[in-house]
């Protein structure tokens, strides 16, 4: 079973090698999943848009994506995410692993535990109500490790740490919104990382993040308007990087995990 999973764009398919398609069922709908080789390891991929990238990033269904990994094994799962900067020292081409985020979704499901609902989780399962904690680390420290090192490998210049603020969409934010952002500590602006990493933590998975800076965000190159047709165009002169990325990254992962991921569940189950 894959103990790696990868959580991108369908462009990503590429990856695995002799891929198969499988359906997962969880308790919250079906999630279609490619699992094949990748170098010596077996990986498991999401497209979190759908195959033809047809599903809004506030339809995405979080929960299920996440549950399917968990179900087929999946411990450790790498994600990739486009952004706006809110800095322009960080221009557009950008890669940056974030170490932190903000979350300002609005109406997604953001928990498993709604009380009632009872999911597997490795051999052990779990309900009522659970208070994970994203400390010491919000994002998981070993993954992080090996996209930083695939990024030195590779020469990429990739940036270490940054806070990822979680807007809700569809629509880009205002200049105010990101002045806002910017006031609380943001570093780039996006609206797929949550609840992704807060759900992977809930079920004791790491998670780590590869963010490709496709745009400033509003206001902090001037009063441009911006378009989803420049934020493909930069994405797509970046996603054979990030690909390569990924592809070290998956071998330089300890077998091992020896990070607080694993032990989220410790002392958070409130049994009803």
């Amino acid at each position: 079973m894959p103990k790696v999973g990868i959580i991108g764009g369908s462009g990503f398919y590429e990856l695995l090698e002799d891929p198969e398609r499988l359906i997962v069922d969880t308790p919250f709908g079906q999630v279609k999943v490619a699992v094949g080789k990748m170098g010596g390891s077996e990986v498991a991929f999401i497209p979190r848009h759908g195959e033809r990238h047809e599903v809004p990033p506030f339809m995405v269904n979080y929960r299920a994506n996440i549950l399917a990994l968990r179900t087929l094994g999946v411990v450790r799962i790498l994600a990739t995410n486009a952004v706006g900067s809110l800095y322009p020292a960080y221009g557009p081409g950008t890669i940056l692993i974030p170490d932190d985020l903000i979350d300002f979704t609005k109406n997604r499901p953001t928990t498993f535990y709604d009380g009632k609902t009872r999911i597997r989780i490795g051999d052990r399962v779990v309900g009522g109500v659970v208070h994970v904690s994203m400390t010491p680390h919000t994002y998981c420290p070993e993954l992080r490790g090996a996209l930083l090192e695939a990024g030195r490998e590779l020469g990429l210049d990739s940036v270490d740490g940054g806070v990822y603020v979680c807007a809700e969409g569809n629509r880009f934010e205002t200049p105010a919104e990101i002045r806002a952002f910017r006031m609380l500590g943001g570093t780039v602006v996006g609206m797929t990382g949550c609840p992704e990493a807060i759900l992977a933590r809930e079920v004791a998975a790491c998670y780590a993040t590869v963010t490709v800076v496709t745009n400033y965000a509003a206001g902090v190159s001037g009063p441009a308007k911006l378009t989803h047709d420049e934020v493909k165009e930069v994405f797509a002169r970046r996603i054979e990087d990030v690909k390569s990325m990924l592809r070290i990254a998956v071998e330089r992962i300890p077998q091992e995990r020896s990070c607080a991921c694993k032990d989220a569940l410790e002392g958070a189950v409130v049994e009803p």
